[in-house]
């Protein structure tokens, strides 16, 4: 089990793994806080470098994370990406005599197969009574019984890749004969490498999807802010999946009436269900859900937070994130008092031209400066030695405003994106059309 954290610290050394614009939105949160003494980002990006110190650090890379965590005297992990948390960091640290007393914001691996393996996922939903689409699970052995379940479902077909696929391993397809051709490609051809060795087959759900953000401690519970991203390239929700190209927080369909029912059918099962079956797990749970009529679905779980969410969940929380990290270590969670800002917030992607398939790097940014109304998360940005910063991911920038409604809070972010500039620039011009 997790180890408890006896002392309260009043300066902290702070570690963030990760390189995103959720990374980058994390540190500028704790950089607030009166708490964080040091603040470092391991790898880090342009936005990370100006208010910590970047670690050229792989997030899996266990052992240089070590020696990170005792050269800078590091009281506090916290995990960004999903990948360190499936590969067991947090068992990793537990292990080790020098790195136990560290305190990390993570499950341990076990829990975080709950993102680690869609099957796992779909198990513990079905074992606790967690509401969710019908699902069967197929390897390239029983790819034929595949076939036959496909041929009882109606169209649209949902297939998932039991294993992490960066986001990009959903299909949702129209045609019987090329879901059965993916199948295939998945299992057989390895489409998806490991991560397809099995295929998580689901019912269509057909509604607006919203996600719901988790804290514990393992033993209790607190609720943030929902949010609802935008994952297709393009316009009216079209084309390729992306990591996310912009979110909206708070969801407008989301009355108190539904968010009761995701507390009571979904949110409470699901951490009493972590402990019933024994998966320790301190940090953040992401639930992907689906509104079907008036009742929330699961669609799947992720144990880490959701980018672009973070940077329109984040920046709504009053509360200094360094006691709510150490409450959680501590198993101290119901002492503390989440308070949310009642304004809506709201960001908007900007991403490479080409992506999410090939595009170039090396873009020159400009405009940073010239944005008073809105905060800049940094993504795929990196600041070179001259001091100019460029593009070096799919996703470069997230720009987040607050606003009294989400139309004014989206309005505030495109104003601001007119300061921005780099060669084949892209963006939606479309988040929140929806509702």
């Amino acid at each position: 089990m997790s180890r408890r954290i006896l002392k309260s610290f009043l300066d902290m050394n702070i570690l963030i793994l990760g390189s995103g614009g959720r990374e980058h939105t994390f540190a500028w949160k704790l950089a607030q806080s009166d708490r964080c003494k040091s603040l470092f980002v391991a790898p880090g990006n342009s936005g990370t470098e100006a208010i910590a110190t970047n670690l050229n650090v792989g997030v899996t890379d266990f052992e240089a994370i070590k020696i990170a965590v005792l050269e800078h005297h590091i009281d506090l992990v916290v995990v960004g990406p999903e990948d360190p948390l499936v590969q067991g960091i947090h068992d990793f640290f537990l292990q080790d005599n020098e790195l136990k007393s560290v305190a990390v914001i993570g499950p341990q691996k076990a829990a975080a197969e709950l993102e680690g393996s869609k099957e796992f996922a779909k198990e513990f939903m079905m074992r606790h009574n967690i509401p969710t689409a019908a699902y069967e699970s197929f390897t390239k052995d029983n790819v034929e019984d595949g076939y036959k379940f496909l041929d009882t479902l109606k169209p649209p077909y949902v297939l998932k890749a039991d294993g992490l696929a960066a986001g990009k391993g959903v299909l949702i397809l129209n045609d019987l004969q090329e879901a059965k051709d993916e199948l295939k490609s998945m299992l057989v051809d390895a489409k998806f490498g490991d991560a397809s060795t099995k295929v998580v087959i689901e019912e269509f759900l057909d509604g607006i999807e919203l996600s719901c953000f988790v804290l514990t401690d393992g033993k209790d519970y607190k609720i943030l802010p929902t949010a609802k991203d935008y994952k297709r390239i393009g316009e009216g929700d079209t084309g390729l999946n992306t990591g996310g190209m912009g979110a909206v927080s708070p969801v407008p369909f989301a009355t108190k009436e539904f968010l009761d029912k995701i507390e009571n059918s979904v949110v409470k099962p699901t951490v009493e269900g972590l402990k019933k079956d024994n998966l320790p797990y301190v940090g953040f749970i992401f639930i992907g859900l689906i509104k079907v009529g008036d009742d929330p679905k699961v669609i799947e779980y992720n144990v880490r937070m959701g980018d672009p969410e973070t940077e329109v969940v984040l920046p709504r929380l009053k509360t200094d994130l360094v006691e709510v990290f150490e409450a959680m270590a501590n198993q101290s969670l119901s002492a503390i008092n989440i308070e949310i800002d009642e304004r809506a917030a709201t960001t908007i992607m900007l991403v490479s031209g080409g992506y999410p398939e090939a595009y170039e790097k090396g873009k020159e940014i400009t405009g940073i400066e010239n944005i008073t109304d809105s905060i800049v998360f940094h993504a795929g940005a990196k600041a070179q030695e001259d001091g100019k910063i460029v593009t070096s991911g799919g996703r470069v920038m997230a720009i987040t405003s607050y606003g009294n409604t989400y139309p004014e809070a989206i309005k505030k972010s495109y104003q601001s994106i007119e300061n921005l500039h780099f060669d084949k620039m892209n963006y939606r011009k479309d988040i929140g059309f929806d509702l």
